[in-house]
């Protein structure tokens, strides 16, 4: 007895194609450059490809020179926060597909922050602001030994969107104030002071509170929401600050 058999019709794949994309870079080398200056350069990219992908292909077969910070790729580290289009963004979680590739995309360094080369900015200052409000756990007892400091489940939440921080200073550098202003805090040391003030296992809110209570300290927000914006993790920056705000008003978190 024979058997008849049919082949399946093969599967086919529709390739996405790529195509090229005009990247127009703020360029600064201190060793010959008085000033920034701005470069372009067009790049086969896929829908898919991420604005990092971009500055590895140019670094990699255009421009070896050009310079950024970069470190996981996965949007957890921070280090290559930079303004895509005039706003702050992870060249990490950028997708071209988001962008209006009809245009070119311009790319250059966070504002706010003193510039070393291309997209490579000087963070101390924004770090010395992080480390002053002593971002730290601080309680004057000892847990149990060998026990954990106990939280119960609301009193974690009352402070977990702050903890989402990864320091990539996407906000700082997004606040006008920030830009004009030495001497501002800035968005994100309020955030990480927030985290440890409204924290139950801490006891040094009102250190933290007598600091920001200052006149570069919370009082200089002025509610613009850049920050909010900027933020990559999706924190209520804005939000976190007017809790800091009513806390010292109130004398206590």
């Amino acid at each position: 007895m024979s058997t008849a058999t049919t082949d399946a019709p093969e599967a086919t794949e529709t390739a996405v194609p790529s195509f090229t994309v005009t990247f127009i870079i703020r360029r600064f080398d201190p060793d010959a450059d008085s000033e920034p200056r701005w470069q372009d350069f067009d790049v086969e990219m896929f829908p898919t490809d991420r604005v990092l992908d971009a500055l590895h292909k140019i670094k990699w077969e255009q421009d070896g020179s050009l310079t950024f910070r970069r470190s996981c790729a996965h949007g957890i580290c921070g280090s290559d926060a930079m303004r895509i289009n005039g706003r702050n963004r992870l060249a990490c979680k950028t997708l071209i597909k988001d962008l209006d590739i009809s245009k070119p995309i311009y790319v250059e360094a966070i504002k706010g922050l003193p510039l070393e080369k291309d997209l490579v900015v000087d963070m101390e200052p924004f770090f010395a602001s992080f480390r002053e409000v002593q971002p730290f756990l601080q309680a004057s007892t000892a847990p149990e030994a060998g026990k954990e400091r106990i939280q119960d489940v609301v009193a974690r939440e009352r402070f977990d969107d702050t903890t989402k921080c990864i320091l990539c200073a996407a906000c700082t550098t997004s606040c006008p104030v920030f830009w004009t202003d030495g001497q501002y805090f800035g968005p994100a040391a309020i955030v990480n002071a927030h985290r440890f003030i409204f924290d139950s296992r801490d006891d040094q809110a009102q250190v933290r509170l007598d600091i920001l209570n200052d006149k570069e300290g919370v009082w200089r927000c002025r509610t613009t929401f850049n920050c909010s914006d900027a933020c990559p993790r999706g924190i209520e920056v804005t939000k976190a600050i007017s809790e800091v705000k009513q806390a010292i008003m109130r004398g206590k978190p």
